[in-house]
């Protein structure tokens, strides 16, 4: 058995579901991304000019790029973590800028999904 396995197991299960939030992240994203396409198709099968939509285009490209740069984060973080756990020493990392920075292009991405779900804006 690996040294130290609950903890290495423990690290793996965050990875893991960084990995799963950030699929989530990227699949609606896409989903923004692609229904512009969709409601085109219809308009254009009911004889009606069909529109473009960049806000929906921006703030889905946001989503995607930011479920990317979130598995980056999760990968780096399970790497400096297991090395870490295996470590006789203690060492001192912090990710608190990456995370608040994170959070804070979460926040910004929801903030602005909600201004153009509420208000309608065209970016």
């Amino acid at each position: 058995m690996k040294k130290n396995f609950g903890d290495h197991s423990a690290n793996e299960r965050t990875f893991l579901a960084w990995v799963r939030t950030s699929i989530g992240l990227m699949a609606f994203g896409f989903l923004l991304e692609k229904f512009t396409l969709f409601l085109n198709y219809l308009r254009l099968a009911l004889n009606q000019p069909p529109t473009q939509e960049p806000a929906t285009r921006v703030i889905g490209l946001a989503f995607l790029t930011l479920g990317a740069v979130m598995i980056g984060m999760a990968a780096l973080r399970y790497r400096l973590n297991a090395r870490q756990i295996d470590s006789p020493e203690l060492e001192r990392n912090s990710f608190v800028l990456f995370d608040t920075i994170l959070g804070a292009c979460l926040a910004g991405a929801g903030i602005l999904l909600g201004l153009y779900l509420a208000l309608g804006i065209a970016l």
